[in-house]
């Protein structure tokens, strides 16, 4: 009889378990989802020359902006991404919490072609520009907190992750990933400086995102954290 609880038991947490990867595995498919219909949406903001002849060549190159624009947001999203897939690989178990921080931030990336847009549009124009800067800067602080408070609400007690993941050095990533935190408020200052420059600076932070601020240390398949 103990053995054939046993038995029970071990089943029960298996499926347990096997329901709470498929959560995991849902949340990360639609968020697939939104980060491509984002990163599609981009391109459409790059807009054919009319009419233009045989001046096509300098036509296309006024299209500067657009192309700033499209390169500089397609690594924010793209990098996000892959840093969003980074996260979940270390999810085992999924709280309402968790998708209700998830849904927010994408509800901020799906936004991210609209001020996209807004900078290809305006961004030669002097007023205009800081206004369109600000609007871009604005969405990528909310953004990167929302992002912050997904990670923070993971690594405040771990219970979410994955049994072979070091929580505690999950946790030491805080300070590393919360630099965005910091610097894109910064952005929005720049914005009122100089609209390029801001761009500029939002790709370099992309850059940044790209090596890996999330990495931790995952034990051998078989193996728990301490």
């Amino acid at each position: 009889m103990k053995g054939l609880a046993t038995g029970a038991a071990v089943g029960f947490i298996a499926r347990v378990t096997e329901t709470s990867r498929s959560e995991s595995s849902r949340v990360e498919a639609f968020s697939d989802g939104v980060f491509a219909i984002a990163i599609t949406l981009l391109i459409l903001e790059i807009k054919v020359p009319p009419h233009a002849g045989d001046h096509l060549w300098r036509e296309l190159g006024h299209l500067w902006p657009s192309y700033a624009a499209y390169v500089v947001s397609f690594l924010i999203i793209g990098i996000m991404w892959v840093n969003h897939h980074t996260l979940f690989s270390y999810v085992a178990r999924i709280d309402r919490t968790l998708m209700f921080l998830n849904l927010l931030l994408l509800m901020t990336v799906v936004a991210i072609p609209w001020p996209a847009a807004l900078m290809a549009e305006y961004l030669r124009e002097p007023g205009a520009s800081h206004v369109a800067a600000v609007v871009y800067s604005g969405l990528m602080v909310v953004m990167a907190l929302n992002y912050q408070a997904l990670w923070w609400h993971l690594t405040r007690t771990g219970h979410l992750f994955d049994d072979r993941v070091d929580n505690a050095a999950a946790r030491a990533t805080r300070m590393r990933f919360a630099i965005g935190s910091l610097a894109y408020p910064a952005t929005v200052a720049l914005a009122f400086v100089s609209a390029p420059l801001t761009l500029a600076a939002h790709g370099l932070l992309a850059v940044y995102y790209g090596f890996n601020q999330l990495k931790v240390p995952v034990a051998a398949a078989g193996e728990e954290r301490d």
